[in-house]
């Protein structure tokens, strides 16, 4: 079991992230201890890797919601969470598509400065 403390360190998010998604639902089934504190277990350590990962990679949270929800449905939305899933990966990899894209120019972008302003020879820069 894991206090909200730790928890809020293991993710490095507030514990107020983590009772917003308890109150949104997002978060389901956090117990209490005897002193009615919050108390985390391995299945929502679990969640919570998923649930981060998703959020940080841009899925809404109503979009998290609606997967959760469907996994409470059982095997019979396995399907629809994987096509979930799918298509939030293939929007991810779109993205960082783009950011590297964008990060060669940047890249080329400081060579050039470097020819220009530290006088280094542009032959010795590999790609």
């Amino acid at each position: 079991m894991y206090t909200i403390n730790e928890v809020r360190k293991m993710f490095d998010i507030s514990a107020s992230t983590l009772r917003f998604y308890e109150n949104e639902g997002i978060l389901p089934e956090i117990r209490r201890d005897t002193n009615g504190r919050r108390v985390y277990d391995d299945s929502q350590i679990e969640w919570l890797n998923l649930l981060v990962a998703l959020k940080d990679t841009g899925m809404p949270l109503e979009k998290i919601k609606e997967y959760l929800h469907m996994a409470y449905e059982g095997d019979n939305t396995l399907e629809q969470r994987r096509q979930i899933l799918q298509e939030h990966k293939q929007s991810v990899e779109e993205k960082l598509a783009l950011t590297l894209n964008h990060l060669e120019k940047i890249n080329n972008k400081i060579i050039l400065y470097d020819v220009l302003v530290l006088k280094k020879d542009p032959q010795k820069f590999t790609i």
